[in-house]
């Protein structure tokens, strides 16, 4: 809230959202014959919000930062300790070798290399020495690759090497083999690895700093042929001792070189320390200048943390040295203060440097030793922690988030909300009197709370919490698929929406059986509901997510919890009780959303024009990717984004019974074609104001790094901004209204699925014989998907899964497209036959399947992959499975006009 007060300090509350400190432009436009009233009224404003401010600022709790903790693990089994050593883990295990150090008394002893290799089975285990290096060696870069440490170069007394190898510990006996040797020597350098491939940024050829290069290379550990190869050159001045990772920046993996030193001649020692940050993307094989480090760091150590963070918890800033230097004391007598305490962090998508405080005055920062993920923490083994002094400690970092309590205000409002959307369920309860009524409303739902069923449907928690964190991670270029569904919408009603209604359809699936066959209907009445389990799951893992960061619930715990208030609210009220709640979300969704990004822009340095001129600064206003090489089927370039929206709509629009459903739920087709189209007028700006709050995500964290939390999830980015900057009461709004959408969209899944499972499976068998056994059939399948749902739930809750939204994508692909091929195959031709049509879906899905398995493709194209593979594999199969006459009329685009005729009141 310091933030927003200083926003608004000067000029006008719209100054502090545009950035600017003159009186509000439109409120002197309106008042332009009485420039006096205009600054009255725009002070008048000023006073209200700075009221506003103060109140939001008593209501706040504080603000949620990474918490940092240590822990010591056992002393490695040497006195002196080692600096330079190979660390990594092997089959569970944390191994250690190699290294250099001094014998005490330290300033009057050489150097010494060793050839010692340890193991710590376990963090309550104890060290155990399980044999020797080949030569004593040290100063190499070294990493973990499945149950291997990879060593890589290093030197001793008399020179550098550049022999790789691999040590491996089973448990019971230690094994080395070796790898390809480096193009030449390196000592001093730094290795990481994205997937299979190892980089090295070399250092020194030899003992010497003036030897140091810019060489890359890069060796496929996959293949067991492969050799080295040499990429192009740091751009940068030769180095050595600089900090390597490999990390993704909300685009692709990307390799990163922080720092170092280099040789210059009349600097302090002829040195020069270096804080310069340079990315490169192995993509393009091009090399970026990004934000330098707050400080020179070197002889340090950094690693990836989470899904788009790098730490660097050990490093030497030559400050230490300066003052030395500057003292005209001898090194064997300064009184050397250690090496910085400060914790750092970077973020690849912001390009900020943050601290995450200093560690505890026990905790040395120990440089010249690599830092190792093991166990789910950041450890450290050994080390160099003032000039010739080791250490034997170990220490483990764990990185968590500190949560702010969600506090009795926003929780009061979260319990309120929700019991006002339960209150809409059981008021509906007792309105159900049949399936008619519990799956289609009794046909008199009005057409604009359908339009915003359907917008609500489509928009859920996906689009509320997801697309923002895809945005701030990237860029626009998945906006102009947007219009796409205004495209679709004519297909919609003049093509879909008269044959459903023509045959009056409960299930969207009605119609395939009409046109194909029995088992053609039941094949994809059963791929629609396998959609939407895992659909179900989707939403409810991402708001799961969205709980975890502002309440003490885990993820797995917020899904239990969704899980059950959904089973108890969707078997109550059926669709109409679904309709009324999806009406009351979407106001509440996007007026949430709409003062989510007045409050961002207050907190960006600038206002709106800083937010614009952030973005533009990082290409993050990009909307079309005019990549048309024989690679861009994986990227988002924009026949990508065509082809895959127009496919992804087509298939919802027409073929996905959550939609359908609202078609039918109106008196006639007139008032369902008003709700297609305005679910279409209200999508485009919806959409905009969704990519407007990526974007100012972007811009907020930029300019506040220090608030961006590193051990959450790229799609926690917007609930933590909801959970750490909102005020009390208004945080518990809005996220109250992400849960709601969450099981608005759940039910709705879930009374779109049983009613396919009943009006599908169990009415062509007859195996019910009331209408009030279906009925409780309805709810009983009800409460079924929902148990299915929060079953996928609970697996997709995966922090690997980098953007959820992306995984929608797939899931829409895999199963919708073929659905929405065989819709088009049976409007849109006569020859297809029944069991040409079934072949064909069987085919369409296994294409699908292969390219996800075995493509790069992007998941954005599988759902127009889908229509198309079904659409020709269905059609080729009919002519050679013609199959049996059957009557087609009304059932096809040839055998009946577009437009249905006038329905009769």
């Amino acid at each position: 809230m310091r933030r927003l007060r200083r926003s608004t300090a000067q000029g006008s509350i719209v100054g502090a959202i545009v950035g600017s400190s003159e009186p509000s432009p439109w409120v002197s436009a309106l008042w332009a014959k009485d420039l006096l009233g205009a600054r009255k009224l725009d002070m008048y404003l000023i006073t209200l919000f700075r009221t506003m401010l103060l109140l939001a600022a008593l209501l706040s709790g504080p603000r949620v930062m990474a918490q940092v903790s240590w822990q010591a693990l056992p002393d490695l089994p040497d006195e002196i300790g080692f600096a330079g050593g190979f660390a990594g883990c092997s089959h569970g295990a944390l191994v250690f070798a190699g290294g250099a150090n001094f014998a005490k008394p330290y300033f009057d002893n050489a150097k010494r290399y060793h050839d010692r290799i340890f193991v710590l089975p376990s963090p309550k285990a104890q060290w155990i020495e399980v044999g020797k290096l080949r030569r004593a060696l040290g100063y190499g870069a070294s990493l973990s690759y499945g149950d291997e440490l990879i060593c890589i170069g290093g030197e001793d007394q008399q020179r550098a090497y550049a022999e790789v190898f691999a040590l491996s510990w089973d448990g019971r006996a230690l094994s080395q083999r070796e790898l390809p040797s480096l193009p030449t020597p390196i000592s001093s350098g730094g290795a990481a690895r994205i997937g299979a491939m190892l980089y090295v940024i070399a250092g020194q050829t030899n003992r010497s700093i003036q030897s140091a290069t810019s060489k890359v290379y890069r060796l496929d550990l996959a293949d067991n042929k492969a050799q080295w190869q040499s990429l192009p050159d740091l751009p940068a001045p030769a180095r050595a001792f600089h900090l390597v990772s490999a990390q993704h920046d909300g685009r692709s993996s990307k390799l990163y070189v922080v720092g170092g030193r280099h040789f210059q001649a009349g600097g302090p020692a002829n040195l020069a320390f270096l804080k310069d940050c340079w990315a490169y993307d192995p993509q393009t094989q091009t090399w970026q200048r990004r934000a330098d480090s707050p400080t020179p760091l070197m002889a340090g150590t950094a690693i990836a943390f989470g899904q788009s963070s790098i730490v660097v918890p050990a490093y030497a800033d030559a400050s230490a040295l300066i003052a030395m230097l500057g003292s005209g004391i001898p090194a064997r007598e300064y009184q050397h203060p250690g090496f910085p305490k400060p914790v750092y962090r970077y973020h690849t998508i912001t390009d900020a440097w943050a601290s995450l405080g200093n560690r505890p005055a026990e905790v040395a920062n120990p440089v010249t030793t690599p830092a190792v993920w093991w166990n789910k923490q950041i450890v450290l083994v050994s080390g160099e922690v003032a000039p010739r002094v080791r250490t034997p400690k170990a220490w483990s970092m764990r990185i968590e988030a500190r949560k702010r309590s969600f506090g009795a205000v926003n929780m009061a409002v979260l319990i309120v909300y929700l019991l006002g959307m339960v209150g809409v369920g059981i008021f509906f309860v007792f309105k159900n009197k049949s399936t008619n009524d519990y799956f289609r409303g009794g046909q008199q739902i009005p057409w604009w709370a359908a339009a915003c069923s359907i917008y609500a449907t489509m928009l859920s928690s996906l689009t509320y919490v997801a697309l923002p964190a895809l945005v701030f991670a990237t860029d626009w270029v998945l906006y102009p698929g947007m219009f796409l569904i205004l495209a679709t919408a004519p297909i919609a009603i003049y093509v879909a929406m008269p044959f459903f209604r023509r045959i009056d359809a409960t299930s969207a699936y009605e119609y395939l059986g009409k046109r194909f066959n029995l088992p053609t209907r039941l094949f994809a009445s059963g791929l629609f509901t396998l959609f939407h389990i895992g659909r179900m799951g989707i939403v409810m893992a991402l708001t799961a997510l969205a709980l975890a960061a502002v309440t003490p619930l885990s993820p797995a715990a917020a899904v239990l919890l969704m899980g059950l208030l959904c089973l108890v609210y969707c078997t109550l009220g059926g669709i109409e009780a679904v309709i009324w709640t999806d009406t009351i979300q979407t106001f509440v969704l996007l007026g949430g959303a709409l003062l989510c990004l007045i409050f961002i822009l207050m907190g960006v340095d600038g206002g709106l024009s800083g937010m614009i001129e952030s973005g533009r600064a990082a290409d993050k206003f990009t909307l079309f990717n005019f990549d048309f090489s024989s690679n861009s089927i994986s990227t988002t370039a924009i026949w990508v984004i065509v082809l895959g929206g127009l496919g992804q709509n087509i298939s919802s629009y027409t073929s996905d019974q959550a939609v359908v459903q609202r078609y039918m739920t109106t008196k006639d087709s007139k008032a369902a074609a008003k709700s297609i189209w305005a679910n279409g007028v209200m999508a485009i700006p919806g959409a905009l104001l969704f990519f407007l709050l990526g974007t100012g995500l972007y811009a907020f964290y930029r300019s506040h790094p220090e608030s961006l939390d590193p051990a959450l999830q790229n799609d926690q980015i917007f609930p933590q901004f909801i959970a750490t900057e909102l005020p009390l009461g208004l945080a518990g709004l809005i996220v109250a209204g992400i849960f709601a959408a969450a099981q608005s969209t759940v039910s709705t899944s879930m009374n779109s699925t049983a009613t396919t499972l009943v009006t599908d499976f169990l009415r062509p068998f007859h195996l019910l014989k009331t209408e009030k056994a279906y009925l409780g059939a309805a709810r009983l399948l009800t409460l079924l998907m929902g148990l299915l749902g929060t079953a996928a739930a609970l697996i997709f809750v995966d922090p690997n899964i980098r953007s959820l939204f992306n995984e929608y994508f797939k899931v829409i692909g895999m199963f919708m497209g073929a659905l929405g091929g065989l819709f088009i195959l049976g409007v849109c031709t006569r020859k297809a036959s029944g069991y040409g049509a079934l072949l064909g879906i069987l085919l369409g899905v296994a294409v699908m399947v292969t390219v996800w398995k075995q493509t790069q493709v992007n998941g954005y194209l599988y759902a127009a992959i889908g229509i198309a593979s079904c659409v020709v594999f269905g059609y080729l199969a009919s002519l050679v499975l013609p199959g049996s006459q059957r009557d087609l009329r009304g059932l096809t685009l040839h055998t009946v006009k577009l437009r249905e005729p006038k329905e009769t009141e």
